[in-house]
């Protein structure tokens, strides 16, 4: 046994299959990735509870797309001034709002303790927007006449001619009940005067049809069952097993409980980017971001010879797989994010220069080429780990407390790390260990030591797998 080498038992030996089994699995990672960075018109299955399937695509913030934002300001109803409760209703209202006008991908957050902003990307009509967002809302039941036609969900309704017979501030409480099938059903509670006003519309009315209105656009038109007295209604789906879909139920409750703002809010400020000016911002920032990895790679090629190049080739792999997740998820790219994304890089080379050193001090051991990479891997393991668990615990603070460009900033950072640690790691260590089979991969020079610190390797194939077992 040389200087410096391990002892019988030392996991330096992986057969063949091993190694070619994992340069597999890592080709068709990477292909697999590739397909998700250039396929166009690719559908992928929907995240959440309503299913459904979405276009594969690269989401740009309003940074690099262009559009609108806008910053609210809530303001009080005399004494009574606005919570956080107050704050989630509203937010979840303009986000609906905003939604209903085929806005992609509409950022609305709350700031503080009575700020909401509205970040709306690719937002041409400006205005029309900020009338939307910016009402109070108005709820309305309207009474359908017999013979009328009855309005379509989402379409709107003249309220000269089918006046209202009270306002939403007639409602009293609403929330998500069973019809007596066991059915999910919608349930509404009236005030004394909405009460009154339905019991008398509703014994002369039985199977006609009435709409909730919100500000003109109709949300729901059940129909008249029974006279309904004290001021309890219950809508249900009819036959439909089951009753109303979750997701459908719970938006009407939305409308019925907060269709109005349960505060009025005031715009403060208003920035509006240009997708012209989004589009230079994209341009800026890819070409900053290929000089830096551009050089990191020229650096690491220059330093560490051949691991340096591998290394290179793990950080463009690495950056075929980041950029797949991205789309799948998807995260929507913004300055922040791209900036969050370069420093991954930057600490994905920082493992491998861990690492390389760490082989290099191996090497000057005295220990033969694979067992000096195995160690170089293996210690500096430990720091390696400890520094990427710090970067996750700092970007997982800022993604649950930062605003949405910090929290655009953390959630790249977290992917880059997450994918970083396994390409720094795993990709670059297999093809390692392929190299080292090789011939011409068993120079000192490529691994920039003298060649007195290099130990020669055995030429044979046998000769090689009985010296790893040493």
């Amino acid at each position: 046994m040389r200087r410096g080498e391990t002892g019988t038992g030392h996991p330096l030996y992986h057969p063949p299959s091993m190694r070619k089994a994992g340069l597999i699995f890592i080709a068709v990672l990477g292909l697999l990735a590739l397909f998700v960075d250039v396929a166009p018109n690719l559908r992928v299955p929907e995240l959440g509870p309503e299913g459904g399937t979405r276009r594969l695509e690269t989401k740009l913030g309003l940074d690099l797309q262009g559009g609108l934002a806008v910053e609210y300001r809530v303001n009080p109803v005399g004494d009574e001034r606005p919570n956080a409760a107050a704050l989630a209703v509203i937010r979840d209202i303009i986000e609906r709002r905003v939604n209903s006008t085929g806005v992609a991908e509409p950022v609305v957050q709350t700031q503080g303790t009575d700020r909401i902003v509205v970040e709306l990307p690719g937002v041409q009509d400006t205005q029309t927007v900020r009338r939307l967002v910016g009402q109070t809302g108005e709820l309305n039941f309207v009474p359908i006449p017999p013979g009328e036609p009855i309005p379509p969900v989402g379409t709107a309704i003249d309220l000269a001619r089918y006046p209202p017979l009270f306002r939403g501030d007639e409602l009293s409480s609403a929330s998500i009940g069973q019809d007596q099938n066991g059915g999910r059903s919608v349930d509404f509670v009236l005030k004394d005067n909405g009460s009154k006003l339905f019991e008398e519309y509703t014994r002369e009315h039985i199977q006609d049809y009435f709409a909730i209105v919100l500000d003109g656009v109709v949300i729901s038109a059940p129909q008249i069952q029974d006279a309904i007295t004290g001021g309890r209604v219950q809508i249900t789906q009819g036959s439909t097993i089951g009753g109303y879909p979750l997701r459908e139920a719970q938006e009407l409750v939305n409308v019925l409980q907060f269709g109005s703002l349960p505060f009025p809010i005031e715009e403060l400020s208003s920035d509006t980017i240009s997708p012209t000016l989004g589009a230079e911002f994209v341009d800026k920032s890819i070409t900053a971001g290929l000089i830096g990895i551009g050089l990191v790679l020229l650096f690491m090629l220059i330093h560490y010879r051949m691991p340096g190049a591998v290394a290179g080739g793990a950080l463009i792999y690495y950056a075929v797989l980041v950029f797949a997740v991205f789309r799948l998820i998807p995260v929507t790219l913004t300055l922040a994010g791209i900036a969050g994304f370069v420093l991954s890089v930057g600490m994905a080379v920082d493992a491998n220069i861990l690492i390389f050193e760490r082989t290099k001090e191996e090497l000057r051991l005295g220990k033969s080429l694979p067992a000096a990479i195995e160690a170089g891997f293996g210690r500096a393991w430990n720091s390696i780990l400890d520094s990427n668990v710090s970067s996750l615990i700092t970007a997982s603070i800022l993604y649950f407390f930062g605003s949405s460009v910090i929290q655009g900033f953390a959630l790249v950072l977290i992917i880059g790390v997450l994918i970083s640690m396994f390409t720094a790691i795993t990709v670059t260590r297999q093809v390692l260990r392929v190299l080292v089979d090789h011939d011409w991969a068993r120079k000192a020079g490529l691994y920039g030591v003298a060649s007195e610190d290099f130990i020669a390797w055995p030429t044979s194939r046998t000769a090689r797998r009985d010296a790893r077992r040493v």
